[in-house]
C-alpha cells in the first residue's frame, strides 16, 4: 500500500509542476517550477527583482506586472530554452555603471514575446546570448532627456538572434557590439539618438524597419557585410542628423530603402575601408534631404545604381576639396537632370554632372553653411554660374542617367514637397 501511495503522490507532484504554478511570491513560484513547467501567476503587480535560472515558461496572460521598485534590473534571465510572454516589466534602478535594465538576458534559445518594458534605464541588455527570439516587445524607457536615457536594446557578443515586430520609443540607442548573424526586422524605432548602431558587428541584416525622428537612423562603425533592405529612414534632423552613416565599414548591401527628410541622407567616412569589399547602393529613394550623399573625403569603392535622387537641397557633397569622380555611378535618376532623351531609350543623351560654384564656400568653410539657402549665397552662386570668377570644379559625373525613376520607386502618393513629407 505504501509504495502505491508514494507513486500516486509522485505523479501528483509531477502533474502540479508540469502545469500552471499559482502560489506564493513570483520568485517562489519560479524557483518551485520544474524544468519545462509553465508558470502562470495570478493577476497583479509583483514588486520584486526576479532571477530565472532554469528553462520555464513564464506567462503573464492574467495581467502580470513585475515592478523592480526602482532598484537593480527587473528580470534577469540566465538560462537557455526559457520563454517569457505577456508581461509588463517596469521601474528598474537608474545606475548606468550597473546597466540597470528591464530585462537582462544571458543564455541561448530563449523566446521573449509580447512583453512591455517601461520606465527603465535600459530596455533589454543581452550579453553572450545566441539564437534567441525577441518579438513584439514594446520598449518605452520614460520621458527622460536624451542624455539621461539608457539604450533600448544593448547586444554584446551575441549572434544569430532575431528582433522582430518590436516597438521602441524615446530611448537612446539600439546598439549591437561584436555580434554577427542577427536579424532586425519589422521594428518601429522613433525619437532616439541612434535608431540602430553597429560597432565591430559584422554580417547582420536590417530589413523592413521604420526608423523615424532619431538623431541618426542607422550607423555602422567598423562593421562589415551589413545588409540593409526595405527600410524607412525618416527625419534624422539637426546638426548631426544622418539617415544612414558609415565609418570605415565595407561590404554593405543597401537595397530598396527610403532615405527621406534627413539632414544628410547617406554619410560616408572613409568607407569602404577594405578596397576588396565595395559598398553597394541599389534601388533606394534618397529624397528631401539637406544633402543626399556626403563623402567626408575623396574616396572610392561605393557603387550607386538604380537609385532615385529627388529634391535634395544638395545632391552630393564632398569635404576637403575632393570629388566623387572615383565612385561608381550607373543608372541613377536625378530630378535636376537637364538633358534630353532623343532616342527614347529612357537614358539621358548627355552625362549628369555636378559642378561646384559659389556653393563650395559652405562645403569648405563649415561656418558658412549658416548662409546656405540664404539670399546672399544664392545670389553669389547665380552670378558665378553666369560669369564664373573662378574655375568651377567637377564634383561628380554619371554617363548614363535615367530619365525617370526605376519602376519600383514610382509611388503615386509620394509627397510632393519636403513640407508635406514632414507633416
Amino acid at each position: 500500500m505504501r509504495p502505491f501511495l508514494s507513486k500516486v503522490f509522485g505523479a501528483f507532484l509531477a502533474m502540479v509542476f508540469a502545469g500552471p504554478v499559482l502560489a506564493g511570491t513570483l520568485q517562489d513560484m519560479i524557483d518551485a517550477a520544474a524544468d519545462g513547467a509553465e508558470v502562470v501567476p495570478p493577476a497583479g503587480t509583483y514588486v520584486e527583482n526576479i532571477v530565472i535560472d532554469h528553462n520555464i515558461v513564464l506567462d503573464g496572460r492574467n495581467g502580470v506586472v513585475i515592478d523592480g521598485g526602482g532598484v537593480d534590473t527587473v528580470v534577469t534571465l540566465k538560462t537557455s530554452g526559457a520563454t517569457l510572454k505577456n508581461l509588463t516589466l517596469q521601474n528598474s534602478g537608474r545606475l548606468f555603471t550597473e546597466t540597470h535594465a528591464g530585462l537582462y538576458v544571458e543564455g541561448n534559445y530563449n523566446v521573449i514575446r509580447d512583453v512591455r518594458i517601461q520606465n527603465t534605464l535600459f530596455g533589454m541588455n543581452i550579453k553572450q546570448s545566441n539564437n534567441n527570439v525577441f518579438r513584439r516587445v514594446t520598449i518605452f524607457t520614460g520621458a527622460q532627456p536624451l542624455e539621461m536615457r539608457g539604450d533600448s536594446i544593448r547586444v554584446w557578443y551575441s549572434n544569430d538572434n532575431k528582433f522582430e515586430d518590436n516597438d521602441i520609443q524615446d530611448a537612446r540607442d539600439f546598439v549591437i557590439w561584436y555580434s554577427a548573424g542577427n536579424m532586425i526586422r519589422n521594428n518601429r524605432i522613433r525619437n532616439g539618438r541612434y535608431g540602430i548602431h553597429f560597432m565591430y558587428a559584422h554580417s547582420n541584416t536590417v530589413e523592413n524597419n521604420e526608423i523615424t525622428d532619431c538623431v541618426v537612423g542607422i550607423f555602422m562603425m567598423y562593421a562589415n557585410n551589413i545588409t540593409l533592405r526595405d527600410n524607412q529612414i525618416l527625419r534624422s534632423w539637426g546638426a548631426s542628423g544622418i539617415g544612414l552613416g558609415f565609418k570605415e565599414s565595407s561590404g554593405a548591401k543597401v537595397y530598396n530603402n527610403n532615405i527621406v527628410g534627413n539632414a544628410f541622407g547617406i554619410y560616408l567616412d572613409p568607407s569602404p575601408w577594405d578596397p576588396d569589399h565595395p559598398n553597394t547602393f541599389e534601388g533606394n529613394r534618397i529624397a528631401y534631404n539637406g544633402v543626399g550623399i556626403r563623402f567626408l573625403n575623396d574616396w572610392t569603392g561605393n557603387n550607386f545604381s538604380d537609385n532615385s535622387f529627388l529634391s535634395n537641397f544638395t545632391q552630393v557633397l564632398v569635404n576637403g576639396r575632393g570629388t566623387a569622380m572615383r565612385e561608381g555611378w550607373h543608372g541613377n535618376h536625378w530630378d535636376d537632370y537637364a538633358g534630353f532623351d532623343k532616342d527614347k531609350d529612357g537614358v539621358g543623351d548627355v552625362p549628369y554632372e555636378i559642378y561646384n560654384y559659389a556653393d563650395r564656400l559652405w562645403m569648405e568653410v563649415p561656418h558658412a553653411s549658416f548662409f546656405r539657402g540664404g539670399f546672399a549665397l544664392a545670389a553669389l552662386d547665380f552670378v558665378e554660374r553666369l560669369a564664373p570668377f573662378s574655375e568651377p570644379r567637377l564634383l561628380m559625373r554619371e554617363t548614363a542617367p535615367l530619365m525617370e525613376p526605376p519602376e519600383r520607386l514610382k509611388v503615386q502618393d509620394a509627397p510632393k514637397s519636403a513640407l508635406e513629407m514632414l507633416q
